[in-house]
């Protein structure tokens, strides 16, 4: 379109000689692009006409054509932004109308790239995971590795939307600063009444901020990182066995499951090759030293320790 507004100017300016202004002046340069841009954009005041034979010949050889090429681009152009809007409309509404106990993790820094690695390493499909962060690098790295990303700030309910909260059956709040984790458990929450949420905050602190937000598990990366440095001072072997347990697919394992048929009757102690060390009952833990934990029942979680390959 700026190329035929140029060629029309050129060729009015080059052949002003056949033009009159119906002011009465010289058409110059600046006159010359005014008739060419009310000439392709079809406005046509009639101030500046050509009035000898070889300016109207130019003008119905050129000019005239120009012009309709100008609105064939005009209208070509809308028409596929539109369209592109519609059909990108369209994949957001379908991609979201499909989304169904999935997990959400908001931001994709350290902390969101490696709950990414731990669900995958535990069998959660990459179709299941949408990564919400505002920062563009982020969003084109959650794509590379293959997983959907919604570009947008995590605590807004816009955002959550688009990435279906609603329907989310958890949401990993990994934000780099508390004040969004608090605001971004709070949103979901209120959008969402049953998700899991499990939040990441930096100070030990504002744990009980991001609880009374509606997190069910609250880990202060700070306070668990001082925790376990003070630890490996005194028994770097009790940090070597928790960092194992901390690495899915390699040596021990922790998995949470339900209990087997076998169990229900005979207890958690029937399973070779696992150590039970907890059993959450309704909303209660119990711990493997509690004699209730000797019996399960319908509707019990077991946590357990196994090797690996197994659980």
């Amino acid at each position: 379109m700026l190329a035929l507004l140029l060629l029309v100017t050129l060729i009015a300016y080059l052949g002003r000689a056949g033009y009159r202004d119906s002011a009465g002046g010289e058409v110059g340069l600046l006159d010359a692009l005014y008739y060419a841009t009310v000439s392709l954009s079809t406005t046509g005041y009639g101030d500046i006409v050509p009035v000898t034979d070889g300016a109207r010949m130019v003008t119905a050889l050129v000019v005239t054509p120009a012009r309709i090429l100008f609105l064939i681009i005009l209208v070509g152009t809308t028409v596929e932004i539109l369209t592109e809007q519609t059909r990108e409309r369209y994949r957001r509404r379908r991609w979201r109308s499909r989304l169904k106990d999935h997990v959400i993790v908001c931001g994709y820094g350290t902390k969101g790239r490696s709950a990414v690695d731990e669900m995958l390493g535990r069998g959660v499909e990459r179709s299941r995971i949408v990564v919400i962060d505002c920062a563009p690098g982020a969003v084109e790295r959650a794509n590379a590795d293959g997983l959907a990303a919604v570009a947008g700030d995590s605590t807004t309910t816009a955002t959550l939307e688009e990435a279906g909260v609603r329907a989310a059956s958890s949401v990993i709040v990994a934000a780099d600063r508390d004040d969004a984790t608090v605001l971004t458990t709070l949103t979901v929450r209120e959008l969402n009444r049953s998700a899991t949420i499990a939040s990441a905050v930096r100070e030990e602190e504002n744990a009980h901020l991001v609880r009374e937000g509606g997190a069910n598990s609250v880990i202060s990366s700070s306070g668990a990182a001082g925790r376990l440095l003070g630890l490996a001072t005194q028994s770097p072997s009790v940090v070597e066995v928790l960092e194992d347990l901390l690495t899915v697919g390699a040596g021990l394992d922790i998995v949470e499951r339900s209990p087997r048929p076998e169990e229900l009757e005979a207890g958690p102690e029937s399973s070779p090759g696992e150590l039970v060390v907890a059993v959450k009952r309704d909303e209660e833990m119990i711990r493997f030293d509690d004699p209730r934990g000797a019996s399960l029942q319908e509707g019990d979680r077991v946590v357990c320790l196994c090797g690996e390959g197994r659980g």
